[in-house]
C-alpha cells in the first residue's frame, strides 16, 4: 500500500510538472491570449491530465503572476501594462543589488571570482566578434552571470525571493535583449551592459558593498530602457515584441507606451 500511495504522489507530481510547463508555454507564445480564461475542467481535457494535478499547476501559475483568478470562476491570462513590467524589472535591480551587496561584505573566494571573469571574458569575445548568433550567446553568458552573482550572495532568502520576481518572463536579465538586437545602437547597449558587469564584478573582488548594490541597481535599468525601446512608436514594436517570451500579453495602448 505505501509503495502504491508514493507511486500515486509521483505520477501527480509528474503530471502537475507537464501541465505547468505546457500551460505556461501556451501563454508565452500567444495561444491563450490575454484575457483567455481558464477552467480546470477544460484545461485538464485538452492537455489530458486529472484535474487535481491541473489544479495545482493554475495555481503555481497564479502564483508566478500569469494567470488571474476570474470573477465567474478559474482563472484568466493576465494582461500586463508597461508599469507593471517596470517595476518587477525595478524589483529585480532592487533584490539583485541586495546580492551584490551581500556578496562583496560577505567576501568571494578567488575561484569564484576568476569563474565570474571567464564569463564576461567571453561575453567581452562575442562583442569584439559580432557574428550571427551573438545574441543569442549572449543571453544564456548574461544569464551564467547572473545567476554566479547571486550565488555569491550566499543567500537562499533571497535566491527565493528573486526566483519569484524573475518568474514574470519579462523580468529577468535577458528578457529584452533579442527585442533590443532590433534596434540600430544594439550594439552599443551591450557594450554599456558589458560594462557595468565589470565594475560590480571589480566592486565585489574591493569588497565595496555599497558600489556593488549602486552599479547593480543601476544595471536593471538597461532593461527598463530596452522595454521603452520595444514599446516605442517607429521602431517596429510589433516585430521586437514577438522576440520577447510573453510579448503579447503586453498592453498596445498609448498610455501604456508612455508608462515607463
Amino acid at each position: 500500500m505505501p509503495a502504491t500511495e508514493t507511486t500515486i504522489r509521483q505520477e501527480r507530481s509528474s503530471q502537475t510538472v507537464s501541465a505547468l510547463l505546457s500551460l505556461r508555454e501556451l501563454i508565452l507564445n500567444g495561444t491563450l491570449a490575454p484575457g483567455a480564461r481558464l477552467t480546470e475542467i477544460a484545461a485538464a481535457e485538452r492537455l489530458g491530465v486529472s484535474r487535481t494535478p491541473l489544479r495545482a499547476a493554475l495555481a503555481q501559475l497564479a502564483a508566478e503572476g500569469l494567470l488571474d483568478s476570474a470573477a465567474a470562476g478559474g482563472y484568466a491570462v493576465r494582461r500586463f501594462s508597461a508599469a507593471d513590467i517596470n517595476d518587477a524589472i525595478d524589483l529585480r535591480g532592487l533584490l539583485e543589488g541586495a546580492a551584490a551587496r551581500f556578496a562583496a561584505e560577505r567576501g568571494a573566494g578567488d575561484a569564484e571570482l576568476a569563474a565570474l571573469r571567464n564569463v564576461l571574458t567571453e561575453i567581452d569575445a562575442l562583442l569584439a566578434n559580432r557574428h550571427d548568433g551573438a545574441f543569442d550567446a549572449y543571453v544564456g553568458l548574461n544569464q551564467q552571470f547572473h545567476d554566479g552573482m547571486l550565488k555569491l550572495s550566499r543567500s537562499e532568502v533571497l535566491s527565493r525571493e528573486l526566483a519569484r520576481v524573475i518568474a514574470l518572463p519579462f523580468a529577468s536579465p535577458s528578457a529584452f535583449v533579442m527585442a533590443q538586437s532590433t534596434g540600430r545602437d544594439a550594439w552599443d547597449i551591450l557594450v554599456v551592459a558589458q560594462s557595468q558587469h565589470h565594475a560590480v564584478l571589480d566592486a565585489i573582488a574591493a569588497r565595496e558593498g555599497t558600489r556593488a548594490e549602486a552599479l547593480m541597481r543601476e544595471h536593471s535599468r538597461v532593461a527598463q530602457r530596452n522595454l521603452r525601446r520595444a514599446l516605442a512608436e517607429g521602431a517596429a514594436p510589433a516585430h521586437a515584441l514577438k522576440l520577447v517570451a510573453g510579448g503579447g500579453l503586453i498592453e498596445r495602448t498609448e498610455r501604456t507606451q508612455h508608462a515607463v
